[in-house]
């Protein structure tokens, strides 16, 4: 799954993508380099950010939902919480919600997702993304963790929905340990039943670790990335396809030689 913000504030690449010829080269560039799915977000979700009204999001994400099904056929992944741009999204062709919150923020959304036959994503995260990282406790991240998404699971279900999948939210109300503990621990998370989606990619754990900003933690992104493959996660939400899918690549033919 390759990233697209349109935001001007993403924690990575805020800003960058912000215009459609940007947006539209970047995309090409992903799917050049092996994105089978395109995840698009118009809200930041980073550690202190501020909520954005989803007229803004329809707004920002119009030009590229507008045309996207008309050039590629891969995959085109929403990143909201808002059940009004999960519809907009959807009308315009998207297949999948990605939602941070699993149903916590706007529990509606569901029931779009139901009425389109799409797929959803339950992104485990606490309280918001404004104090999400203020001094988040656990007594047991691994169990709690998968408790919460199962709940939210519960929540899917009730209202529907029949295609899902669970990410445990790394980065999303964690510290470097808890971050650390889901995934040493991620094959506990296949006991829910469904696949599972990771994405460490270029992370403030990483930087934690490496002493690296959040454009250079390209070495940790792709060692927890295929951690993360090879103990149970069927897609991995990253930045640097080309780097990623070329070490994905190696590994994949050292597992078949």
């Amino acid at each position: 799954m390759g990233v697209i913000n349109l935001t001007p504030d993403s924690f990575s690449d805020g800003g960058a993508y912000s215009t459609p010829a940007a947006a539209w080269a970047q995309i090409d560039n992903l799917i050049l380099h092996g994105a089978e799915i395109i995840d698009i977000g118009a809200e930041s979700t980073r550690p202190g950010s501020i909520p954005v009204a989803p007229s803004i999001q329809v707004d920002r994400m119009t030009p590229i939902l507008s045309e996207f099904k008309n050039r590629y056929s891969v995959a085109l992944s929403i990143d909201t919480t808002s059940s009004t741009v999960a519809e907009f999204a959807l009308q315009s062709g998207a297949d999948i919600i990605n939602d941070i919150s699993a149903l916590r923020f706007d529990p509606t959304l569901a029931e779009c997702v139901t009425r389109w036959n799409a797929i959803l994503v339950l992104n485990h995260s606490r309280s918001t993304p404004v104090t999400m990282q203020n001094d988040p406790h656990y007594d047991d991240v691994v169990a709690e963790v998968i408790s919460e998404l199962t709940e939210s699971v519960a929540i899917a279900k009730m209202h529907g929905v029949t295609k899902i999948i669970i990410d445990p939210g790394i980065g999303f109300g964690k510290t470097l340990n808890h971050n650390l503990e889901i995934l040493r621990n991620l094959r506990q998370f296949e006991r829910l039943g469904y696949p599972i989606m990771v994405g460490t990619s270029r992370k403030s754990f990483i930087g934690i670790i490496t002493g690296e900003n959040n454009t250079t933690r390209l070495a940790g992104t792709i060692s927890s990335t295929l951690w993360a493959i090879n103990n149970g996660a069927s897609i991995v939400r990253v930045h640097d396809i080309e780097e990623v899918s070329k070490a994905m690549n190696v590994w994949g033919r050292i597992l078949q030689a």
